[in-house]
């Protein structure tokens, strides 16, 4: 896991949220999709909002600043087709969540 960095730990994400962490000092928003994780850049290209306080929905975080929707597993702005947030790729193991920048 070399270019992996710990993120969090799976149990502090429950299905159907997720949270903000600092991984090597950026903002990402991780996500519990059934038990799938998947991670992006916390910030909305709208007006900047927390994507990782969002409100997550069949796979779509709405932003709680404006309502822009994102797709978790692509970043793809829904709202916005065309624009997206940055996407990181996740690994699990155990219950450690380790990010790649």
């Amino acid at each position: 896991m070399s270019d992996f960095t710990w993120a969090a730990k799976a149990n502090d994400i429950p299905p159907g949220e997720g949270r903000v962490c600092e991984v090597n000092g950026v903002a990402i928003a991780l996500f519990n999709v059934d038990g799938t994780f998947h991670a992006l850049d916390n910030t909305c290209i709208h007006r900047g909002g927390p994507l990782g306080d969002g409100f997550c929905t069949d796979g779509t975080v709405t932003c709680p600043w404006h309502g822009w929707e994102y797709s978790m597993a692509t970043g793809e702005c829904e709202s916005m087709p065309g624009q997206s947030v940055d996407t990181y790729e996740v690994r699990v193991d155990g219950e450690d969540i380790h990010v790649k920048l």
